[in-house]
This record gives structure tokens, C-alpha cells and sequence, in this order.
């Protein structure tokens, strides 16, 4: 188990290893690094550095509670601070569903100097928000509070709903119950007052970090994405970033790196190899 420190609060890390480039894979709400078990050993093994971490608030990651923030600029600063303590270069960022939000971020606040290309999968940019401003997008205010106090009146239920969403497609579950069981476990180790705050984060507007971006992107995404929906993010990120690649996971649920693993693993291998 290896940490950094971001101000007082300890970000869990796994470093796995290889010779390669660096590929760095950012987990999904309200998961932990250890949803990209997929994915790791087919990186690993191509040579790769891989690594992965905890948000703040989720996984072996401290729990500040109500003394940290959960915008996304706050969220970035941890990501900048492993890029930093690792000294990780010509990097490739991996953003899945929330963690984009991360990727473009960095992209706004950071810059470009140490990565190599990006990749946004099932991810939350451009803007999931539903207002005057974004008529298109999916999410209204009171969505995202009627969410937050759901899951904050009762975690364990409001995650058995949202995982059944999460890996379903057409109102079919695309993964086993045991992989199902597994995100439950997962989500179940976050701190419940970090996963009620990052919901508001996921309406933040990223087109920002999308116009700025200039290397090369992959955008992955299952046109049976019931919680990200391809039309308002995918599809629309490939638009803003200037020759972006987009891949249309066929029947796939927002879940499509445990759904579609091999789809996926190969989409981002051939991606990562150019």
C-alpha cells in the first residue's frame, strides 16, 4: 500500500508496475481504483506503468468529511499531487464516468506538459447539467438532490438500485451478480457524506478543459448508458475536442469496462499503442 499527502488528506495508491509509459486510470463514482482489476494486468502486460488511486472519500483514500471540498477542482489537486510526487511524464490519463471529470480538469488547470493522450470512458464531460444554459443536458437540480437524499437516508439501497443501473442496458444486467456484488463492496467503503457531495460535482461544466485539450483522445461509450447517456456526454465530447476518436460500445451499459472488458481493453490498448 503506498500514500501521498495532498494538504492533510492521504490518497491511496497502487503503483503495478512496468517499463512503459505511464497510464494512469482515474475509477468511477462511487467506486475505488480496484474497479480497473480488468483492466490492470492487459496494461501490465503490454508494458505499461500503470497506475491507479483513490478519490478522496472513497476506497483506502482518507475520509475528511465535511473538512474537504468535493468540486472538482479540489478532486484535480489530489490527481496533480500523484502526478507530481511520481514524476509521472508522457502520461496517459484514463477518466472513467466521473473521472473525466478529472481528466478535462486537469487539462484547465494544470496543462499538458506531462501527458501523452487522454481517454474519457462512459465519462461525465462535457456538462451533465439541465438548466436554461444546458437545455440539453440530463440532470436538473432537483436530481441531483433528490439523489443526495436518497443516499443519504440509506446507503446500502441506494447503491443495490444504482449498480443495477450501472451495469444495465436495455433493461438487461450485462455483468454476473457477483461482479454486481463486487461494485457494492466497493462503493460500500466510501465515506457516505464524500459520495452525497460529489454528486453535486458531476453537474460542473468541463468544456473548458475539453476546448484547451490538444493531444490525443479517445472517447469510449455504451449507447445503452442509462446513467451517463452517450447523447449528452460522449457524443458531444468527441464534437468539442478537436480530433477526438469515438467508439460506440454497442448494447453497453455505463459498467463497460467489467460489461465489455474485452471491447474495452482492446479499444484502449490500440488506442495507447499509437
Amino acid at each position: 500500500m503506498s500514500t501521498l499527502t495532498n494538504g492533510s488528506v492521504e490518497i491511496h495508491y497502487e503503483d503495478h508496475g512496468g517499463d512503459g509509459r505511464p497510464v494512469v486510470l482515474i475509477h468511477g463514482w462511487p467506486l475505488s481504483g480496484k474497479s480497473w482489476s480488468n483492466q490492470v494486468p492487459a496494461l501490465r502486460d503490454a508494458g505499461y506503468r500503470v497506475v491507479t488511486y483513490d478519490r478522496r472519500g472513497f476506497g483506502e483514500s482518507g475520509k475528511p468529511g465535511e473538512a474537504s471540498s468535493y468540486d472538482y477542482d479540489t478532486l484535480t489537486s489530489d490527481l496533480d499531487a500523484l502526478m507530481t510526487e511520481l514524476d509521472l511524464r508522457d502520461a496517459s490519463l484514463v477518466g472513467f464516468s466521473m473521472g473525466g471529470g478529472e481528466v478535462a480538469r486537469y487539462i484547465d488547470n494544470v496543462g499538458e506538459e506531462r501527458l501523452h493522450s487522454v481517454v474519457y470512458a462512459a465519462a461525465v464531460p462535457p456538462c451533465l447539467k439541465k438548466d436554461d444554459e444546458h437545455p440539453d443536458g440530463a440532470l436538473t437540480d432537483d436530481d441531483v438532490r433528490g439523489m443526495q437524499e436518497q443516499l443519504a437516508q440509506d446507503p446500502p439501497a441506494f447503491f443495490d438500485d444504482f449498480t443495477t443501473n450501472f451495469f444495465s442496458a436495455g433493461g438487461e444486467l450485462k455483468v454476473t451478480e457477483d461482479e454486481r456484488q463486487e461494485a457494492i463492496a466497493l462503493a460500500a467503503q466510501a465515506d457516505v457524506h464524500a459520495a452525497v457531495q460529489c454528486i453535486a460535482s458531476w453537474v460542473e461544466d468541463f468544456t473548458g478543459g475539453l476546448r484547451k485539450s490538444t493531444v490525443p483522445t479517445l472517447v469510449i461509450h455504451g449507447d445503452g448508458d442509462g446513467i451517463v447517456p452517450l447523447e449528452v456526454s460522449g457524443q458531444r465530447t468527441a464534437q468539442v475536442v478537436d480530433g477526438a476518436e469515438l467508439h460506440v460500445v454497442s448494447d453497453g451499459p455505463h459498467g463497460i469496462n467489467v460489461s465489455h472488458k474485452d471491447e474495452f481493453t482492446s479499444a484502449l490498448l490500440e488506442f495507447l499503442a499509437r
